[in-house]
């Protein structure tokens, strides 16, 4: 097949969260070559013609959809997508309606509720103004639209009693949290990620991720925030780890949140794949904080490192989220091979 790779390019001196992409596109790029593919790289930006002018010329039989922002405000997400769907031409992972709901949290979270899925109550900044009821307990502070942890630090959990007080904390943080913000009940506890690959239309749920917080002293909050994701030599980036070691008894934790994930998979109509991250409070109660379509597909993620725990190579990977399209556009675009298992065009 002929592929685009579409992504955000990242601006001169952008921050690790957006250059990040540079490392997927080339592991993408490389798997994509070794299951006999053609491919290229296409920029997308807010110049909608240009853009459409550019695929409609390279003319692909699909688009290998890598975009995690445009122009870096990660509310944007949905326009590649939304373009794609106009000119008719396939791509994977997530539909534009899934990528859209799933990049606000606060719409996220209100569909969770709707579902019986447990998530942290919230107070939006407009409930904030109106003066809402406070939570209790303490809140963090979160980006309605960013991913990536952005903005998120150890001040981001702050304690008040009402929401006059708690107003000013957000407000703050306006700036860092790409200018629309909400507050999130904190959850004391442990931390998990559950990816999920298809596989003939079906979600498998892959290895369970814990995030261990070594070493980090008495009073220090346990929470993934930007250092511990992006900036190397940190004491968070350096303490903070991913696990695949379950304990012993919890067997049947782990199953609830690997149906709870399969439930958001279908709740939000995922495809391809995509990852949920969990609190466990001190009652073993999982919370879904986020549902991340198209997650992050670095080598070194956490999406490739479940998938390599569960046996699945990064090329496979990629095969898979590709057949998942094949298998929704027909045989014909997609899905054809010779007995040596080579692309065979129609």
């Amino acid at each position: 097949m002929k592929l685009v790779i579409l992504y955000d390019r990242p601006h001169a001196g952008a921050d690790p969260d957006h250059t990040d992409v540079l490392a997927q596109i080339k592991a993408v790029g490389h798997a994509l070559q070794e299951l006999g593919h053609e491919y290229s790289e296409l920029p997308f930006s807010l110049d909608l013609m240009a853009s459409m002018h550019a695929l409609r010329k390279l003319a692909p039989d699909m688009v290998f959809n890598l975009l995690e922002s445009v122009e870096d405000s990660g509310r944007l997400i949905h326009l590649g997508p939304s373009l794609l769907d106009f000119l008719q031409i396939p791509y994977t992972g997530s539909p534009t309606e899934a990528l859209f709901v799933t990049s606000n949290k606060l719409l996220t979270k209100m569909l969770l509720r709707g579902a019986g899925i447990s998530t942290p109550e919230s107070v939006s900044m407009k409930e904030a103004r109106c003066g809402a009821s406070p939570l209790e307990g303490p809140y963090i502070i979160k980006s309605v639209w960013e991913h990536a942890s952005i903005g998120i630090d150890e001040t981001s959990i702050v304690t008040v009693k009402d929401t006059r007080r708690l107003l000013p904390e957000m407000e703050r943080r306006s700036e860092k949290l790409g200018g629309e913000y909400f507050a999130e009940r904190y959850i004391e506890g442990r931390e998990f990620n559950l990816s999920l690959l298809v596989e003939n239309h079906v979600p498998k749920v892959l290895p369970p991720a814990e995030i261990l917080f070594d070493q980090y002293p008495d009073g220090k909050a346990r929470i993934v925030g930007y250092s511990a994701k992006w900036e190397t030599g940190s004491f968070e980036y350096c303490h903070t780890r991913r696990s695949f070691s379950s304990k012993k008894g919890e067997e049947s934790l782990l199953q609830e949140m690997a149906e709870i994930a399969k439930q958001c998979w279908h709740l939000f109509g995922l495809r391809g794949y995509a990852r949920v991250d969990f609190r466990v409070d001190e009652q073993d109660r999982p919370w879904v904080l986020e549902i991340n379509a198209n997650p992050c597909l670095s080598p070194d993620a956490g999406f490739a490192a479940a998938a390599f725990e569960g046996g699945v190579e990064y090329k496979e990977v990629v095969r898979y989220i590709i057949k998942d399209i094949g298998n929704l556009h027909g045989p014909n675009r997609v899905d054809r091979h010779d007995k040596r298992g080579s692309y065979r065009p129609c």
